[in-house]
């Protein structure tokens, strides 16, 4: 049972080497596979203070899990983030697709999201087309992959899409999202509270945060 799920998580992430464009310091992190196959353009890994070195720094991984350039970035971040290649989600608007990636408050909705990030109740958020696609995702590794797994299966499935899902995990953490719509743009909006945030909190600090986000229209 042990080896199986070592197979299983190493077919979820790939192992990237890692330099620092500020101090050259090396190190091997690791991406889920699927974020990266599922982008039609280089993803775009954020890599925090502490995971190669000291620096916090943007590397750019294409297809092929090759790094491809390196930014030096100013503001300090919590959590690894992952920020996928622009993918046409909404419906026709005006004859023309747009995404929410193309959207002029999609920096601000990250900035958002990275703001209420905190370690003790909030461990991350992502952003998701309908079909389970990531445009942005601070989620922990294992949560990530099943999140996309579970929109990936009611989109096949064409299921009832709901307006809102709350998972409570074994571990007591709870994912909470949101099914959501900007400017004719749908998404999903997901968040995962630590163990000590009860579901009628997290439902809570959802709602609060989904209000923020239409605030900034």
């Amino acid at each position: 049972m042990i080896k199986e799920k070592e197979s299983s998580y190493e077919e979820q992430v790939k192992e990237v080497q890692m330099i620092c464009p500020v101090c050259s310091n090396t190190n091997k992190i690791s991406i889920p596979t699927k974020v990266v196959n599922q982008s039609k353009q280089l993803t775009t890994v954020s890599v925090p203070s502490g995971l190669v070195c000291e620096h916090t720094f943007q590397a750019y991984v294409d297809k092929n899990f090759k790094v491809r350039g390196y930014q030096k970035v100013d503001y300090e971040l919590s959590k690894m983030e992952i920020l996928a290649g622009s993918e046409e989600i909404s419906e026709p608007i005006e004859g023309k697709q747009s995404s929410l990636s193309s959207l002029p408050l999609f920096q601000d909705i990250i900035n958002l999201l990275r703001s209420n990030v905190d370690d003790r109740e909030v461990l991350g958020s992502g952003l998701f087309t309908l079909d389970g696609k990531v445009l942005y995702s601070s989620l922990p590794h294992n949560t990530l992959s099943n999140t996309i797994r579970e929109f990936e299966v009611r989109e096949t499935n064409q299921l009832i899409r709901i307006q809102k899902m709350l998972l409570e995990l074994e571990n007591d953490q709870k994912v909470c999202s949101q099914y959501m719509e900007i400017y004719g743009t749908k998404f999903i909006l997901v968040v995962v509270f630590s163990p000590v945030v009860r579901m009628g909190m997290g439902i809570l600090l959802l709602n609060k945060l989904v209000q923020k986000i239409m605030e900034l229209i």
